[in-house]
C-alpha cells in the first residue's frame, strides 16, 4: 500500500507540473520564440510539449486518481465509477462530434491524442472520469451522506442533490476551461456555430451537466449498498486535482482577457468544492492525546495495590 502511495503522489505531482509546464509553453514561449535560444535543447522540448503535452497531464491525472479511488474505495468502488464515466462520456462526445447532440456542432484539433473513430481523442473520456470522480466525492460529503446510507425519502433526495451538485462542479470547471481551450491562440477544439457565451453555445453546458449527471446516478446506484467511506483527510487529493485544473484553465482565459467564466466557475465551482471540503474537515472528531507520566504510572500501581488488599480483606 505504501508503494501505492508514493505513485499516486507523484503522478499527482506530475499532473500539476505537466500543466504548469503547458502553460508556460502557451503563455510565455509562443508569444515570445526568440526565448528559446537561450535555454539548452529548448527547441525541442518545445515541439514534444506541444505534440504531447497535453496527453501527459491528462494521463497522469487519470492514473493519480485511479490509484487514490483504488485506495479508498476498493476495486469495485473504481471501476463501477470509472467504467461508467469512461463510456458514457465517451458516447456523449462522439454523438456531439457527429450529431451536434448534447453539446452542439464542434470537432476537436490535434495534440489531444490518438482519436477513437478519427473524432474524439482517447484522453478526453479520460478527463472526465478524474475530474468527475473528484467532484462527485466532494459534493457527496455535505449531500450524500459520506459513508452514509441514507434510505427513505429524505435520503433519495439527498442522494439525488450529490449528483446534482457534482454535475454541477464539473460543469462549472468547463465554464472555464472551453474558452480557454477553443478560443485562445493554440485551440484544441473549435465551434463550427459559435455560440453566444464566448464562442459557446449554451446547450453545451446542458450537454456537460447531463452527461456528468448521468454517469454519477450509475455510479451512486452501484454505491448503493456499500458507499464509501472517506476520512475528512482523503478528500484533500479530490480537491486539490479539481483546484489544480480549474487554475490551469483559469489562467488561460484570464491571459486571453476572457474573466466572466472565470467568476461564474468560481462562484458555482471553486466555492461549493471548497465549502464542501470545509464541512468534512469541520467534522473530523478531535482526538484528546493521553499523556501517561511515570508519577501517572506510580499512581495506577497503588489503586490497583490498594483495591487487592481491599477484596482480600473481604
Amino acid at each position: 500500500m505504501k508503494q501505492l502511495v508514493v505513485a499516486e503522489r507523484y503522478c499527482l505531482i506530475g499532473h500539476l507540473v505537466a500543466m504548469a509546464f503547458g502553460l508556460a509553453g502557451l503563455l510565455i514561449v509562443m508569444p515570445h520564440p526568440e526565448f528559446l535560444a537561450h535555454v539548452p535543447g529548448g527547441q525541442t522540448m518545445f515541439a514534444w510539449s506541444m505534440a504531447g503535452g497535453g496527453v501527459v497531464y491528462i494521463l497522469l491525472g487519470a492514473i493519480a486518481v485511479a490509484i487514490h479511488a483504488y485506495r479508498t474505495l476498493g476495486l469495485t468502488g473504481l471501476l463501477t465509477f470509472l467504467v461508467p464515466a469512461v463510456g458514457i462520456s465517451l458516447t456523449s462526445e462522439l454523438l456531439g462530434t457527429s450529431t451536434g447532440f448534447p453539446f452542439g456542432n464542434y470537432s476537436y484539433l490535434s495534440g489531444l491524442g490518438y482519436k477513437i473513430a478519427g473524432l474524439v481523442p482517447f484522453t478526453i473520456p479520460l478527463s472526465w472520469f478524474y475530474l468527475g470522480l473528484s467532484s462527485y466525492l466532494l459534493a457527496r460529503v455535505i449531500l450524500g451522506g459520506n459513508g452514509a446510507n441514507p434510505g427513505g425519502f429524505g435520503g433519495f433526495f439527498r442522494q439525488v442533490g450529490a449528483i446534482a451538485l457534482g454535475a454541477l462542479l464539473l460543469t462549472s470547471w468547463d465554464f472555464v476551461l472551453d474558452p480557454a481551450m477553443s478560443q485562445t491562440a493554440m485551440p484544441f477544439w473549435y465551434w463550427h456555430q459559435p455560440g453566444a457565451f464566448f464562442g459557446m453555445p449554451y446547450q453545451n453546458f446542458a450537454g456537460w451537466f447531463g452527461t456528468g449527471f448521468v454517469f454519477m446516478t450509475v455510479a451512486a446506484l452501484f454505491w448503493r449498498k456499500r458507499p464509501p467511506q472517506l476520512q475528512p483527510a482523503q478528500l484533500n487529493f479530490p480537491l486539490v486535482v479539481y483546484l489544480g485544473n480549474f487554475v490551469f484553465a483559469m489562467v488561460m482565459s484570464l491571459a486571453a482577457g476572457i474573466w466572466i467564466p472565470v467568476l461564474l466557475g468560481i462562484a458555482l465551482g471553486v466555492a461549493p468544492a471548497v465549502i464542501c471540503w470545509s464541512v468534512a474537515r469541520s467534522s473530523q472528531p478531535t482526538e484528546v492525546p493521553v499523556v501517561v507520566t511515570e508519577a501517572t504510572t506510580d499512581a495506577l500501581k497503588a489503586r490497583v495495590a490498594t483495591a487487592s488488599v481491599g477484596v482480600s480483606a473481604k
